[in-house]
């Protein structure tokens, strides 16, 4: 069995981070760890252990960009994803990876790109079969198609 991925939900409202964090345990499979702030958030994020961030985007003293901001001079690797009911566009200025907006996002969705965005970071499976560019070229093994043998 693999391990659970670990999941860091941030947000200021303690129902919100309560109802998250149920969807990602039972229905999501997650092993998640919460903060209700930024500061919070980022002392946990720097002990490392981490495979994604799902963070509400406005939070009193330091917001959603800002702490993302933060999170991925740490380690850029780790995908994350803002939150937010008063924005409903993403700012591409943002640092998140992904936006979802709280009213217009079901928790199938939000269990679905989280999915995605672990797949992604873990890199493509393994391959069954050996690349195809380590198959010798038959021109070059075979000196009747060999170009200068055939001028000479």
């Amino acid at each position: 069995m693999r391990p659970k991925k670990t999941i860091l939900c941030v947000d200021d409202n303690d129902q919100s981070l309560a109802v998250r964090k149920f969807v990602l345990e039972y229905r999501g499979g997650y092993k998640v760890e919460t903060a209700s702030n930024g500061a919070d958030a980022l002392e946990r994020f720097r002990k490392g252990g981490i495979d994604l961030v799902l963070s509400d985007f406005v939070m009193p003293h330091m917001d959603g960009n800002e702490m993302v901001r933060r999170m991925k001079e740490i380690a850029p690797e780790v995908p994350m994803i803002l939150i937010s009911g008063s924005v409903k566009t993403f700012d591409h200025a943002n640092r998140a990876d992904a936006f979802l907006p709280k009213g217009n996002c079901n928790p199938c969705e939000m269990l679905e790109r989280i999915r995605v965005m672990i797949a992604r970071k873990r890199g493509p499976r393994k391959q069954l079969h050996p690349p195809y560019d380590r198959i010798p070229d038959a021109a070059a093994e075979s000196p009747a198609l060999d170009p200068l043998a055939i001028a000479s």
